[in-house]
């Protein structure tokens, strides 16, 4: 076994370990998203699959699931405006309403009992300003494990805020997707893996088959 196998099945412990979406939802990657370049990107590239892949595998070995889901009230109260982002989304022909279709988890992405569905109003973390902090440090969280979208906007913003409030942050780079599709290669190349354990789907199944030899 090689020293970085043995490193990431010491970070990937089940008792230790949350597994994050961030922005699976149908209004963002689904068939009807309001972002259809990022939506064909997170399919094409595989991003999506492997976010399911890694779903089933976290509900077989007991790792907790969080998915994290941007939303806004239909009367637009608590979003925020400070960015042409924002404004941008306002102006979409799919809007993320509270309680639509378009704020429910995308297919082919399972969601059992056991998961837990962090809703957010306003700002662009999943981590920031939501009640996921206080969630990963009541499930005794060590290691956080982001996934889904975007390569450009909310996966950076998660990864930094994970590492900056101490938990190491693993980031299966074929399980992220961002627009260009050549955007997320640089960004997993010369930012993320500065400060974070870049890694593959298929490497974190593995970690997880094996007996966990500690931290």
């Amino acid at each position: 076994m090689s020293s970085d196998t043995a490193r990431l099945i010491g970070q990937l412990d089940p008792a230790a370990t949350v597994l994050l979406t961030v922005e699976c939802q149908r209004g963002v990657v689904g068939p009807d998203s309001a972002l259809p370049e990022l939506a064909d990107a997170a399919r094409e590239s595989g991003a999506l699959s492997n976010v399911a892949r890694l779903v089933v595998a976290a509900h077989e070995v007991g790792v907790q699931v969080l998915h994290a889901v941007a939303e806004r009230r239909p009367d637009g109260r608590g979003a925020s405006r400070n960015a042409r982002l924002f404004k941008a989304a306002e102006r979409l022909p799919v809007q993320q309403l509270t309680g639509s279709a378009a704020v429910r988890i995308a297919d082919p992405i399972p969601v059992s009992d056991g998961d837990l569905v962090v809703r957010r109003l306003h700002g662009l973390s999943p981590i920031a300003g939501t009640d996921v902090d206080a969630l990963l440090r009541s499930f005794g969280c060590r290691t956080l494990i982001i996934t889904g979208v975007s390569a450009n906007v909310a996966i950076p913003n998660a990864v930094f805020d994970a590492v900056n409030l101490g938990y190491t942050a693993v980031v299966p780079a074929d399980a992220i997707a961002g627009v260009p599709a050549d955007y997320t290669p640089a960004m997993i190349r010369h930012t993320l893996a500065l400060v974070a354990t870049v890694t593959t789907t298929d490497e974190v199944l593995t970690a997880w088959s094996r007996p966990h030899q500690g931290a």
